[in-house]
Parts: C-alpha cells; structure tokens; sequence
C-alpha cells in the first residue's frame, strides 16, 4: 500500500494535471494544434502572428516555459514531477512550449549558476516571458576545434570594455537581439585570458553577414565587432573566468543538440509508417522488404533507448548540480542517430527522397532532403564529433593522452 506521503504526493500531482488541462483548454487556440515553435528554430526570424503572441504570453505568464527556474527570475518554481506533467499534457494536446531558443536551452540555466543578483533579475525574466532572442559568440575563423585560440579582443576602457574582433557560425545572429560571447581580455595566457560577456546585437560596430548554406538555408553568420562598447556590468562572472564558464554552457549546449534537446521533437512520424506509403506491402499490412523492416525497426529501438538514457542523464545532471561530460556522450549518439534516420528516409523514398524543388516532390519530401543535408553540421557545431571523441576518452573513460 502507498505511504501516506505517496498518498499525498500523488494527489498533488493530479491536482496539478486538472490545472494544466484547464489551462490548455482556456488559452490553446486549435489553430495551432500541432505545429512549432518560432523560438526553438535557427532558420527564420521569430514572426508571431496575434494567435501566437498570445499563447506564448499565457505561457510564459505562468513561467511554465521554463517550469523548474526559479519563480523568483520568472519561472514556473515547479518540480521535476509538475514540469513532466506539463511536457506530458501539452504532448497530449498537440500544443508545443513557445518559450525557447538558446536562452532557455545554454544561456539561461549557465547565467542562473555564474550570474550576479543584477544580471540574473534583467536578463533571466524576458528568456522566461520568450521576449529576448540570444545567439552565441563562440568560434571564429582559426578558434573551432581548438576555441581557446580565440582572438576577439575586449580592451579595458575604466567604466567599459572595447570589443575588436570577428565569431563565425554566430546561430540566428541576424535575428538575434543579444549574443553571449567568450572574448580575450589578456593575450598573456590562453585559458585564464578568456572572459565571458554579454553583447547588443544592435550596438554601433556589430555587423551580421549570413552565410548561405548547402541546404538552402542561412542560419548561420559572420559578426564583426569594430570598437563595439560593452558596459562593465555585462561581464558574467569574473574577469579570466570564461572559459570555466564558456565550458559549463557547451554542456547544456551538447545535451540539447543531443536528443535530451531538440532532436528529440524532429524525428517526426514513424519511418514503419512512412515506408508502407512507399513501399510494398503483404496482405498482413507489413512491409514486403524483410532487410527494410529490420532496419527500421533497429534504428527506432536504438533511438528510443537513447531518449530514455538523454532522459535519464538530465534527470542525474539535477540532482548531482549540473551537466557533466556525459553530455559529449549524448551529442556524439544523438547525431549519429538524426543521421541515420535521414539516409534511411532517402533508401525509403528512392528518387523521391533525394528532391531540392518541383512540384512532383512533396512538401515534407523536399524538406527532409534539407534536414538531411543540415544534419551533417549537427555532427560539426556544439563541438565536433572528433573533438568529442577526446572528451569521453580523457573525462567520462579517464584515458591519458599516450593510451
């Protein structure tokens, strides 16, 4: 029989879950059954029409965007236990959490463990509400494996910093409206000269270049900074502290890109049910194909095991005070998983899966062939698989470099 605590727990539990169904059934229009979320995306600008406006706005009033932050910074305040209720009820429904992007899933949770009371209370509120859209001054042209050769210069100038310098791969850079960036303020030491800072996308001296890719898309960019001016108090943490930081974020980075994140909600519909309108079927509904039906079958037990392990790995990171290395883990796998799943949606189509535009493919046919082709920088961005490699051999198995 339950404890009494249990007892108590549990109806708890479904007393918030009638709240959470009452909540959908006010403030979800059907209108938006089922599709995503303009935050989370890197490959257009957030455009809400009024519907979605003011379901992101009864969203994020309630802080349940962000449902374990702190209540205090404009999140939910909520358990582990609620927040799966309302990931659970909004799945339910087909409603989606339109608060995202990369403040919810790097910027914020770093700020909450490295940020002052000040930045916190300006900074963590608007992420919250989805009102401020971040994006990442990380690598640049000779500092992508090897980040810690960043040359991006911060000058010290009394009550300000001067940035002069160039980032690349800068996500959502020409939407963004703040960028989080690791910059140089001491060329005397490679590691401890790193800071970490926080920069208006619109201030004088920042330029944003798209930078078309193979897939059609831009979501990437080259920013310049020239004699950009960045207030002392925009400085997170302490000065030589970046890359102790910088580092922290990668982690909520790699889990997120991973699957833990993400990945998770782009899978999209079963690869069984997509061969049956491809390929032929026996009288028993079942594919014809036996080499197919084992592939796909293979790939969504490794897949669904994955998510169960991502799931598993955050719950740990919660209670052990943050993500750890095995986020490399994760990164590594769940990449390699979106990738095969978009080769086998191309073997499953045949000529139809390989289609960049005409009116004989798709919409869903052609946008696959680009998820496909995006998919190869998921291996590249957030730190590349090889570089990953590293991290397992010498943090998570404790290899030594000679081994």
């Amino acid at each position: 029989m339950p404890t009494q605590l249990e007892s108590d727990v549990q109806t708890s539990e479904d007393a918030f879950r009638t709240e959470v169904r009452h909540f959908l059934a006010t403030n979800f229009p059907d209108e938006l059954r089922g599709t995503g979320n303009t935050m989370a995306g890197l490959d257009g600008p957030t455009d809400e029409n009024p519907v979605q406006k003011k379901w992101r706005e009864a969203v994020g009033g309630r802080g349940w965007g962000t449902p374990t932050w702190p209540k205090e910074y404009g999140g939910g305040g909520l358990t582990k236990g609620q927040a799966r209720i309302i990931e659970h009820e909004f799945a339910k429904v087909g409603a989606y959490n339109p608060i995202g992007g990369m403040g919810v899933m790097m910027f914020g949770p770093t700020l909450l463990e490295y940020g002052d009371e000040r930045q916190k209370l300006e900074h963590i509120p608007p992420i919250c509400r989805g009102e401020i859209r971040w994006c990442q001054g990380y690598s640049e042209p000779n500092a992508g494996s090897d980040l810690a050769n960043l040359q991006t210069f911060a000058a010290d100038k009394g009550d300000h910093y001067l940035i002069n310098g160039q980032k690349t791969w800068t996500s959502g850079g020409q939407w963004a409206d703040k960028c989080f960036a690791i910059v140089r303020t001491d060329r005397s030491d490679k590691h401890k000269g790193i800071s970490f800072m926080l920069i208006d996308m619109d201030a004088p001296g920042v330029e944003v270049r798209p930078i078309t890719m193979i897939s059609g898309t831009s979501p990437f960019c080259e920013t310049f900074f020239t004699d950009v001016k960045v207030p002392k108090e925009n400085l997170v943490g302490k000065e030589g502290q970046g890359w102790t930081i910088g580092k922290r974020l990668l982690q909520h980075e790699r889990t997120n890109i991973s699957g833990g994140g993400r990945l998770a909600g782009m899978m999209g519909q079963s690869l069984g049910d997509i061969a049956k309108k491809y390929c032929e079927t026996g009288g028993d509904g079942a594919l014809v194909n036996k080499v197919l039906r084992d592939k796909i079958a293979d790939l969504e037990i490794r897949w669904n095991s994955f998510l169960l392990t991502a799931r598993r790995a955050v719950e740990e990171s919660k209670t052990q005070g943050g993500v750890s290395e095995i986020s490399s883990v994760l990164k590594k796998v769940g990449t390699k998983l979106a990738q095969d799943r978009s080769e086998l949606l191309i073997e499953i189509r045949g000529f139809q899966g390989l289609g960049w535009e005409g009116d004989e493919f798709g919409d869903d046919e052609l946008e696959d062939v680009r998820g496909w082709l995006f998919g190869k920088a998921a291996t590249i961005y957030g730190g590349s698989t090889e570089v990953q490699n590293n991290i397992i051999a010498k943090r998570v198995l404790g290899m030594l470099d000679h081994q």
